[in-house]
C-alpha cells in the first residue's frame, strides 16, 4: 500500500512539473513573440518617419538614410494610403496590387493585423500605413499551437502506455486467479472421483454413476482450460469435425428441451491444428451465447464445412440477432446485453481463436428480431 501510495505521488508530482515547463514555455513564447512584434512596430516608425522626410524633400536634402530604411524592410508587408486610396506598397505580390479587388482585400487584412501608423506630412494632410506581420512573426505566433498539438499527441500516448501497461497487469492477475481456481478445483475433484468408485462397489445404479463421471471429466475440462489462460497451448492435428461434434452432444443432453439442436458435418474427417480443450471451451461459448440470445428457446444449429484451405464452423440461433453497428463490439471484453454477466464470453473465444488457433471469428450474419450466424474458420492441415 505505501509503495503504490508513493508511485502515485510521484506520477503526480511529475504531471505538475510537466504543466509548470508547458506554462514556462508558452509563457516566453508569449514574451519573444510580444516583444518582436513591438520592434516591428519600431520599424514601421521609422518607415513613417523617412517617408516623410521623402515627401517634403528638397533640392538639399540628405536622402541617404531614409532610402536606406526602405530597403532594409524585406519582410514587412506594407501598403501606404491616403484618402482610403492605396498610393503605394512594400514586399507585397505585384498581382494583389494590380487587382483592385485583391489589393482591397489584402489592405482589409492589414487593418486587422495591426493599428496603422499615421504620417502628417504637411498641416491637414495624413497619410497611413498599413502593415502586416512579418513571415518569422506569423511562425512565432503559430509556434504555441504546435507546441500544444505535440503535448496532446505526447499525452496520448503517454495515456495509452499507461492504459495498456495497466490492462497487462490485469491480465496477468487474472491469469493467476484462473491457474490458482484450477488448482482449488483439483482437490475435490480427485475426492469426487474417489467417492465415484465407492458408490460403484456398492451396486449403485449404473447410469447414474455414468452421468456423474461425465460431469466430473466436464470439471477436469473447465479445470484444464483454466490453467491453460496465460500460457501458450500446445495445438494438435485432429479432426475437427468429430471434436466439434463431441462438444455439440455435451451440450445438447444438458440444455432444456425446448431448444431445438441441429447438427450438420461432412462424413469425412477434416484435420486441424488446434487445442482440443479450448476448441470445446469455444463451441460451448458461441452454444451458451445463442441459446441466450433466444432466451431458452428456439432452434439452434452448428455446421461443418470446408470452403478452400479453411474448414468453418458456423452456430445458429433464431434469437434477438445483433444490429450491425454492434458487430465488432460483441467480441469486446465487457461488452454484454445480459443483466447478468462480465461480458468475457466472446472476447475469450475470439482470443482462442484468433491468437492461440490462428483464424478468425465474425459474425457472418444477423437480422433483429431473427436471429444471428457466427462463423469461424480454421486453416485445415
Amino acid at each position: 500500500m505505501q509503495f503504490s501510495k508513493s508511485r502515485n505521488t510521484s506520477r503526480w508530482i511529475i504531471i505538475f512539473a510537466s504543466f509548470f515547463i508547458i506554462s514556462l514555455i508558452l509563457w516566453n513564447t508569449y514574451t519573444f513573440f510580444q516583444i518582436f512584434k513591438h520592434e516591428e512596430r519600431l520599424k514601421m516608425s521609422l518607415w513613417a518617419n523617412a517617408e516623410k522626410i521623402l515627401i517634403n524633400a528638397g533640392e538639399n536634402t540628405d536622402l541617404e538614410l531614409p532610402l536606406q530604411i526602405f530597403s532594409n524592410n524585406t519582410s514587412i508587408p506594407i501598403m501606404l494610403t491616403e484618402n482610403d486610396s492605396i498610393i503605394n506598397s512594400k514586399n507585397i505580390d505585384e498581382k494583389i496590387i494590380e487587382d483592385k479587388k485583391r489589393a482591397n482585400a489584402f489592405l482589409s487584412g492589414l487593418k486587422n493585423e495591426n493599428d496603422p501608423i499615421i504620417i502628417e506630412y504637411v498641416p491637414g494632410k495624413f497619410q497611413k500605413i498599413y502593415y502586416g506581420d512579418s513571415e518569422l512573426l506569423k511562425k512565432l505566433k503559430y509556434y504555441p499551437i504546435a507546441l500544444l498539438l505535440i503535448i496532446i499527441l505526447f499525452a496520448a500516448l503517454v495515456y495509452n502506455f499507461y492504459k495498456s501497461t495497466k490492462m497487462a497487469t490485469q491480465n496477468k492477475l487474472w491469469a493467476g486467479m484462473a491457474k490458482e481456481t484450477a488448482h482449488q478445483i483439483g482437490t475435490p475433484l480427485t475426492s469426487l472421483v474417489g467417492w465415484v468408485e465407492i458408490l460403484k462397489s456398492e451396486n449403485i445404479d449404473k447410469s447414474t454413476t455414468d452421468e456423474i463421471e461425465k460431469d466430473i471429466e466436464r470439471l477436469q475440462t473447465i479445470t484444464e482450460r483454466f490453467s491453460k489462460i496465460g500460457s501458450e497451448p500446445k495445438l494438435e492435428n485432429r479432426d475437427i469435425v468429430e471434436e466439434t461434434h463431441q462438444s455439440y452432444k455435451y451440450l445438447q443432453s444438458r440444455f432444456s428441451k425446448q431448444v431445438e439442436f441441429s447438427f450438420k458435418g461432412p462424413d469425412n474427417p477434416i484435420f486441424a491444428s488446434f487445442n482440443p480443450t479450448l476448441h470445446g471451451w469455444t463451441i460451448e461459448n458461441l452454444v451458451k451465447n445463442a441459446i441466450d440470445a433466444m432466451k431458452g428457446r428456439g432452434k439452434l444449429s452448428v455446421s461443418v464445412e470446408e470452403e478452400g484451405e479453411f474448414v468453418k464452423i458456423k452456430v445458429s440461433d433464431t434469437g434477438s440477432g445483433i444490429p450491425k453497428n454492434q458487430y465488432k463490439s460483441v467480441f469486446e471484453p465487457g461488452f454484454t446485453t445480459k443483466k447478468r454477466g462480465w461480458g468475457l464470453g466472446l472476447s475469450l473465444t475470439k482470443r482462442i481463436v484468433e491468437e492461440y488457433h490462428k483464424g478468425t471469428i465474425k459474425v457472418l450474419h444477423s437480422e433483429i428480431g431473427k436471429g444471428t450466424t457466427m462463423q469461424v474458420s480454421i486453416l485445415k492441415n
